[in-house]
């Protein structure tokens, strides 16, 4: 029974880690589109949201293969989140068209994951408490 158990969450963490390493890719395809090719949307800060919202999943996603609740982890994961929010910010100011670097997006994008975090691990907190009063 324990292999099995074991088993299943080696399947869990491959999976885990190929969803984030998808959503990884996807903030890179979609930060690094030319600026003509951008949707007008006439939403007040749509930008800074968006962000705050792909790296608040990303950080999310990346905390979920590795299911642990240590500050080290969390303090790496926020690292991450910054640095690749200002290698995007970098990229999109010296190589895509029609985009700039904008250092508040690079703010925006440490904020996401620090939220991603704090709902990460509330969740893991809630959860741990659901099964232990399950029994």
């Amino acid at each position: 029974m324990q292999a099995t158990a074991e088993k299943q969450n080696n399947i869990f963490t491959t999976y885990a880690k190929s969803i984030a390493i998808l959503w990884t890719l996807l903030i890179f395809f979609l930060c690094f589109i030319p600026g003509k090719d951008l949707p007008h949307l006439n939403i007040p800060l749509v930008d800074k949201w968006t962000h705050m919202v792909l790296f608040g999943v990303f950080t999310i996603l990346w905390h979920n293969t590795v299911r642990s609740n240590s500050m080290g982890l969390k303090l790496i994961l926020l690292i991450a989140a910054t640095f690749l929010g200002w290698l995007v910010e970098y990229v999109q100011g010296h190589y895509v068209q029609g985009r700039s670097q904008d250092n508040m997006d690079t703010l925006a994008d440490a904020v996401g994951g620090l939220i991603g975090i704090i709902l990460f691990s509330l969740y893991m907190r809630f959860n741990k408490s659901t099964k232990s009063q399950r029994g």
